[in-house]
């Protein structure tokens, strides 16, 4: 599919405006993302309509704590990745080069139906970044507004000021992943910068109706320094508001960093603990057993309005409205009367036999 975001250059060259990358590119050439390519002096998507795989999961596994709770979300990825993250958890699908790993292909409205069918509430972008993959996330998108379905952008944000606003502007949720604080772990580690991904950020919270959530991947020795972890939470709070929910999950030794040791869940308990310090009302451990960070309370009362296990939702103590049941105060988020059942089930589909499945309801 021709793709978007892309101009001529003058010593014949084009170049990829979709990242702040901006690949050039001759004929034949593929951009870092390797997904976007130049053929026959345009650039197009050679990824459209292919994924690396579909699978229902908890919303929250996004993760994403204040958006629709307990209910279900088919999720799927293509290939390739705009980062160049030496910690990436993914890497088998984000760092593919070869399209033998896209072994499902649906067109957008086969996707909106099945989640409709098989009983998700809504589609995820997610496992390698949807950036890079936005003509095709986008159209998705717009089949599943028409299917009554919502769309969640899983994703590192890195992505210029004009592709952002199409992206976003079609998303129902974000978890934006905020990789550090600083652009030399950036700069080292991602081959990218940070700025571009704090614009996202910002656009996503003040010009845009997608709900948006945030996690950093904490890394021993590379990001987890309190200083570092208080400057975060205060631009958080500054910049995006005490509502924004963020999400620090323990780093396993993967890719090309497997001699760095996993994260402690100490390290993530000390964090939350800073960022809550400094403002923010809902801040969330991950990748760890750890019910009390997973649960999120009522910032004026105390009171516990999601237990959560994991996965699972143990108690409920908000209103129909997104209030606390104890003291009325509301909670940021898109919540309805009721948390959804799902549980922190899997369930790989098949797109082509999902007419044979039973309802997920």
């Amino acid at each position: 599919m021709r793709a978007r975001y892309w101009h001529a250059l003058e010593d014949g060259r084009i170049q990829c405006d979709l990242c702040p990358r901006f690949c050039k590119l001759r004929e034949g050439q593929r951009g870092l993302c390797f997904v976007r390519a130049r053929q026959e002096n345009e650039l197009i998507l050679t990824t459209y309509g292919r994924s690396s795989g579909f699978c229902v999961d908890p919303i929250e596994k996004k993760p994403l704590n204040h958006f629709l709770p307990g209910t279900p979300v088919l999720s799927f990825g293509t290939a390739g990745c705009n980062l160049t993250c030496k910690f990436c958890q993914n890497w088998d699908i984000s760092k593919a080069t070869q399209f033998d790993r896209l072994q499902d292909q649906a067109s957008p409205e086969a996707i909106a139906r099945a989640a409709k069918e098989i009983g998700a509430r809504s589609v995820a972008f997610t496992y390698n970044d949807p950036v890079i993959f936005l003509e095709y996330a986008v159209d998705v998108a717009a089949a599943c507004r028409e299917a009554g379905l919502k769309t969640v952008a899983v994703t590192a944000g890195y992505i210029t000021a004009e592709a952002r606003k199409e992206m976003f502007g079609v998303m129902d949720a974000a978890n934006v992943d905020l990789k550090g604080f600083s652009e030399d772990f950036y700069r080292t580690l991602c081959t990218a910068k940070l700025r571009p991904v704090l614009d996202t950020l910002e656009y996503v919270r003040h010009e845009t109706n997608c709900w948006l959530e945030i996690t950093t991947l904490l890394i021993p020795g590379k990001n987890d320094s309190a200083a570092e972890t208080q400057a975060l939470s205060q631009w958080i709070r500054q910049r995006l508001g005490p509502d924004t929910p963020l999400h620090f999950t323990a780093f396993h030794p993967d890719w090309r960093m497997r001699d760095t040791p996993p994260t402690p869940a100490a390290t993530l308990q000390t964090a939350r603990r800073i960022a809550l310090e400094n403002g923010l009302r809902y801040v969330y451990t991950g990748n760890v057993h750890d019910e009390a960070g997973q649960s999120t309370y009522c910032h004026c009362c105390g009171e516990r309005l999601v237990g959560r296990d994991w996965y699972d939702i143990t108690s409920w103590a908000l209103t129909g409205d997104g209030r606390c049941a104890h003291c009325r105060e509301a909670c940021g988020g898109v919540f309805e009367p009721r948390p959804g059942a799902w549980g922190s089930r899997r369930l790989p589909v098949r797109l082509e036999l999902h007419g044979q499945m039973d309802t997920l309801t």
